[in-house]
């Protein structure tokens, strides 16, 4: 019997992981309200997965780059993930313990990402360019099913099941994790870190980080309150779970696709193509609440906002950092994330009655704007597969 490739056992574990997440983002705040929270305690409990991915990413980064032992992270974060489900059940329900259980497991799941990418690109090794973005879509088809399925199985079974079925997902990411064996090609543990601050003060990361910044900093309305924006609008909660869908189909078709711009822009053209993008997208959703052709439209651009930025920013991490350095580099790509997104969620939170909902979205897209000032540190000639 042939074993399994190993593009396949990483792009189960991708699936796996984004269906967590495709289960928990759409669902956990119907739970937190079945179980007696009111709105303001459900703002804070959704938040902390936000807060701790400051810290939380460069602190996993950190060991592994210490201690080697990538997949050994991400077995030992998948099972604390169906260890705090489990929890659910048993603690008291009170805000302070579930904030607490909230805490220990973005905590572990900001872990898992960042470590499980540069165990691929180790594993992927010098056809990362032909396979990554194949590996890599399978977590978005995760995200999709995590979205469907789940939400077709709360038809039948009330809410509160929701951390037993958390519980058997997390659970069969465990198991799988055990698929995927540490890349050969990783470094092993180190004595001595090499240090990061030569590598940020390359144009090319720096330019990369800010730019992410932006980027997500426009992106933050969207994550954080689009779904209500087209309750607003009169949307169906059918027609929103569409759109959602219609994005991560978005970025699947890029993932499969995206060879075809590496082969013919550059890097600065492709980053300023993803900034436009972004910029249009959120314009869009600002000016037509209420037209679901527009909001479809204005999904497929996810292909750009996240699809491929995403793919060049793991390309310039695995150029640039050292085989030591990428667990720092990966969890510094998610920490960026995380600030983006709480900045902006922060203040479009606060200016969403002052505003409107309609002036935040193309306030949003406008943002993008900033993104400008920073692509002259990355490169103008060199195509990203050079």
């Amino acid at each position: 019997m042939q074993p399994i490739p190993i593009h396949y056992r990483l792009a189960g574990f991708y699936f796996f992981y984004y269906s967590i997440v495709g289960t928990f983002m759409p669902y956990w705040s119907l739970y937190l309200q079945d179980q007696g929270f009111d709105y303001s305690e459900i703002g804070i409990l959704s938040s902390i997965a936000i807060i701790t991915r400051f810290f939380a990413p460069f602190i996993w980064g950190w060991v592994a780059d210490k201690s080697g032992k990538r997949m050994l992270l991400v077995r030992i974060a998948t099972w604390m993930e169906a260890t705090i489900w489990f929890l659910i059940f048993v603690i008291p329900n009170n805000f302070q313990s579930v904030a607490f259980l909230m805490l220990v497991f973005s905590f572990f799941q900001n872990a898992i990402l960042a470590q499980f990418e540069g165990v691929t690109l180790f594993w992927l090794g010098e056809k990362r360019s032909e396979l990554y973005g194949k590996v890599r879509k399978w977590g978005s088809i995760g995200f999709i099913i995590g979205v469907f399925i789940i939400g077709a199985i709360l038809e039948i079974v009330p809410i509160s099941m929701l951390p037993i079925l958390l519980l058997c997902i997390a659970f069969t990411a465990f198991l799988w994790s055990f698929m995927v064996k540490e890349p050969t090609s990783a470094p092993k543990a180190q004595k001595q870190l090499e240090p990061l601050w030569p590598v940020l003060k390359k144009p090319v990361v720096a330019s990369l980080f800010l730019i992410e910044f932006v980027m997500l900093f426009s992106q933050a309305p969207f994550y954080s309150f689009y779904s209500n924006y087209l309750k607003l609008s009169g949307f169906s909660t059918t027609a929103i779970g569409t759109l959602w869908s219609v994005g991560v189909i978005a970025e699947i078709i890029m993932f499969a696709y995206a060879n075809v711009f590496f082969k013919h822009f550059s890097l600065r053209t492709l980053v300023l193509m993803c900034l436009c993008m972004t910029g249009l997208r959120f314009v869009i959703v600002g000016l037509f609440p209420d037209v679901f052709m527009m909001q479809f439209l204005s999904q497929t651009l996810h292909a750009f906002s996240f699809g491929l930025f995403h793919l060049l920013a793991m390309r310039i991490i695995f150029a640039n950092f050292t085989q030591g350095q990428q667990g720092r580099g990966q969890a510094l790509y998610s920490t960026m994330w995380g600030l983006g997104v709480a900045s902006g969620s922060i203040l479009a939170g606060h200016y969403w009655n002052i505003l409107g909902a309609e002036h935040i979205f193309i306030l949003a897209g406008l943002a993008t704007i900033f993104g400008l000032i920073f692509l002259g540190g990355l490169p103008k000639v060199m195509t990203t597969n050079q």
